[in-house]
């Protein structure tokens, strides 16, 4: 598969296993238990971008309820993104086959 310039690690040139792209996760805040209406968002993860690449080993560090277990989620396709895009080998993740995303969860953990 060809990867365009933009799935290049910035900082060393690498081709970018996995990369994320301005990610939001907006959680919405609901009142009343029949009829709930949105009183409000929290923003659990907004606007973080990284790239990691092949043979890497990345951490994410933080404050508790800063969002790294929101930010893995999103990394595994397991919770979809408010915003943004997360690419797996230079292809966003957004377009990929079912059959495509089995393999990809199966050639990563967290």
């Amino acid at each position: 598969m060809a990867l365009n310039s933009s799935s290049k690690d910035r900082m060393n040139g690498a081709e970018a296993l996995v990369r994320l792209e301005g990610v939001k996760k907006h959680y919405p805040v609901t009142t009343g238990l029949v009829l709930q209406r949105n009183i409000g968002m929290v923003k659990a993860v907004d606007g973080i971008s990284f790239a990691i690449s092949p043979g890497e080993t990345y951490s994410l560090v933080g404050e508790s309820g800063c969002g790294k277990t929101t930010t893995s989620r999103m990394v595994l396709l397991v919770e979809p993104t408010t915003e943004g895009s997360v690419f797996f080998e230079g292809k966003p993740m957004a377009e990929v086959s079912m059959q495509e995303r089995k393999l990809f969860r199966a050639s990563v953990q967290a």
